[in-house]
Formats: structure tokens, sequence, C-alpha cells
């Protein structure tokens, strides 16, 4: 053990006096644990709530969508699809058609977005399925004189005020005559099931129905949307991605889930950014009390520092001695700080402590998702700023002149 590290350990247990420089010590360990607790927790907190957004998305998305540039449609998805799932990492590929309606039941009505699909093929490329909490996901005509089904968000089916077995109304311009007539074709559906994401986008503003029905009620023939697929690792979809469009050549474009969501996951991540360095605040002004701290010292040790001077001890031994006290308080504090912010997160995930309303939000309590490389990430802020609050001190005690700290009293 180098001696300056030992005398740094001796200096902060120091209860000369009135104990004053121990007392400073533990306020700027205090700060610094409780800085780094509140990092941990905050940024486990916004993972948990990107996680949570992210599995909500993939879970009723496919992970990646492929379309063609022009506005035409994809006729020919039965020849696309195999060359699709013949691509590395990719296991499904399912056809799709997406566009906005105006939907009715009594005297209620909205404007929406409805998806067709086949919902044997789709189960192979999302997991619409889970969500859905009442019905089912039968959207097939049971018997040509029967109502084809269509599947509504929970939001969506409370503000029609429908349930399971009641009737809505799809209004939809023809899609190739839309310029030539104004007249909007209207088909009745049964309320086959609903579902529930938890994001509000989806939820109050999202349907689904078969693909035949959608082709014949926006007069689409046999063209559909695009192509829906499900791949292996879906965070290295984009690279997935640009292989499809390799595939298939330049007339189609494959955009992965990161890229249709950019927005809002930039949003998470710039929210995240923000906290920690409002947080880290708290950190910082730990870091004055260090200063502080080790200044006392200075003023209080300046005798035995002029003493080791005289001995042989050089300014560098003498700066170590200061940089080491702020190290070794920065280290407990963040070891303490890693423990305390674990642990609150570990109770938050276990117990649900806090809770969240779910009307508003899309979950019923906070979410947590802890991870390694915030943890270190905290932890070696924290040493730098304690790193950083060492240096006026040291320099300060580095510079005493030995004969005249021995004469001081």
């Amino acid at each position: 053990m180098a001696y300056e590290f030992f005398i740094a350990r001796r200096y902060l247990a120091s209860k000369k006096k009135t104990g004053s420089i121990s007392i400073f010590a533990f306020i700027s360990i205090a700060g610094i644990t409780i800085g780094v607790a509140a990092l941990i927790f905050t940024l486990s907190m916004m993972n948990g709530f990107e996680k949570e957004v992210r599995g909500r998305i993939i879970g009723t998305m496919a992970h990646i969508n492929v379309l063609p540039w022009n506005e035409q449609g994809m006729e020919n998805y039965s020849d696309l699809i195999p060359q699709v799932e013949r691509v590395p990492e990719v296991l499904a590929a399912a056809p799709f058609i997406y566009a906005k309606v105006a939907i009715a039941s009594g005297s209620q009505s909205d404007g929406i977005v409805i998806r067709g699909i086949l919902p044997a093929m789709e189960e192979n490329v999302s997991q619409l399925k889970k969500y859905i909490f009442s019905g089912s996901l039968v959207l097939d005509r049971e018997s040509d004189d029967s109502l084809p089904g269509i599947v509504l968000g929970s939001v969506l089916a409370d503000n029609l005020g429908v349930l399971p077995g009641d009737v809505a109304i799809l209004f939809s311009l023809d899609q190739k005559t839309a310029a030539l007539s104004a007249t909007p074709k209207a088909t009745k559906f049964k309320v086959a099931g609903l579902f529930e994401t938890g994001m509000y986008e989806y939820d109050a503003a999202l349907a689904y129905i078969s693909l035949s029905e959608a082709q014949r009620l926006l007069g689409l023939g046999q063209a559909v949307t695009g192509l829906e697929v499900k791949v292996k690792n879906f965070y290295q979809a984009d690279r997935v991605a640009a292989r499809i469009e390799e595939q298939l050549g330049s007339n189609y474009i494959a955009s992965d889930w990161m890229h249709m969501h950019k927005n809002l996951f930039s949003w998470i991540a710039l929210e995240k950014y923000a906290m920690f360095l409002a947080l880290s605040l708290i950190v910082a002004v730990a870091a004055f009390n260090i200063v502080s701290t080790l200044v006392m010292i200075v003023l209080e040790k300046r005798k035995e520092i002029g003493i080791l001077k005289s001995m042989g001890s050089t300014s560098a031994s003498v700066s170590k001695i200061f940089i080491f006290e702020g190290l070794i308080i920065g280290s407990i504090g963040a070891l303490l700080g890693a423990g305390l912010g674990f642990s609150l997160c570990w109770i938050q995930k276990s117990f649900k402590v806090i809770s969240l309303p779910p009307d508003i939000y899309f979950i019923n309590s906070l979410p947590i998702d802890m991870r390694l490389f915030d943890f270190l990430l905290v932890c070696l802020a924290a040493l730098l700023i304690a790193f950083a609050a060492t240096l006026y001190p040291a320099r300060k005690a580095a510079r005493l002149s030995p004969v005249e700290a021995i004469r001081y009293e």
C-alpha cells in the first residue's frame, strides 16, 4: 500500500479538535450517494418505459414493412413472400392493407385506420392475438349472408359504445376511383373482438378486418399495401431491411420498426439524457463539499504536510494524498449509491410501490429495467467529478512551503 493512500485514510478519519473534517467527509459521501442512487433509479425508470413502449410496438406491428415505391399497391405479393422469406434472419412475411376510413355506430362516428390482414399469417409476424381481451380474431364471413368481422381498439370501442357482437359501419372511397366519385362506400361489420395494447394511438384509432374485405371496401382488386416481415433479432431489423431491398430490387422499400418510430425513441433518448444531466447536478453539489472538506484538511494538517515535505516527500506525493482522499470519498459514495439505487429499483420492480393511473399511462406501475452499463456509467461519472474536485486542494497542499508550514500553529 502506498504511504500516500495510508495517510489519506488517516486524514479523513481525523477526530482532532471538533471532528469537523469527518463530518464534512460524511456529508460529501451522503451527497454522492443520493446523487448516484437518484441517477440509477431515473435511468432504470426511463429504460423501463422504453422497453414497455418497444414491446407494445413490436407486439402489434411487424419488425419490417415492405412497400412498393409507387402508390398503385402490390399485386404480386404472393410471388414476393417466398423471396423475402429466403433472406437470412427472416422468419415470416405476410400481406397487409393500410388505409384511413370512417367508422360509425349509432350516433357515434370517428376517423380511423384499418389494417387488412390474413389472421393465419398475421400470427407468424405479430402478437396481435395476445392483446385481444374480449372476443376473437375471427374476421371472415361465416356464410354469404353473415357480416364480416372487425376487431377494434379498446378506446375506439368505448368511444363508439360497442361490444363484441354489435354492428359498426365503415365508410371509404374507392382507392382507384376516388378522384372521379365522392360517394363513399358503406359496409357493415360485426364487432368480433377488442384489443388493448396500452398505446393510445393504436387503441383509439386502429381496427383490423380481413384482407379480402379490405380489398373489396377499398376497391383494390387483388392488390395489397405491402408486406409485414418478422426477423429473428429485431435489433438487427435495419440490416435485414437492407438485405430485403437488395433481394427485391429498386422497386421496393423496406422500413424497420426503429425507423418507423424514430421520433418516439429519439424523444425517449433525449428525456433520458436531460434527466442524466439534471440529476448530475446533485453529484456536482457534493463535489463542492469535497473541495471544502479537503481545503479544511489542508489547513488543519498544514504542519504535518510541512514535516512530510521536510522528510523528503515531493509535491507530487503530497498532491496524491489529497487526490486519494477525494477518490476515497467518491468511491464510497458511488458504491453506496449503487447499492441504494439497486435496492430502490428492486423494491419497485418486485412490489410496484409507485403506481400510475392506467387511464393516463399505458401501464399501472412505474416500470424498471436495470442495466449494468448505466450502473458503471453513473459510478464512473461520480468518480470523475470527485477527482476533479481534488485538483484545487491538492495543488494548494503541494505548494506549501515546508518552513512556513512547520512554523504554522
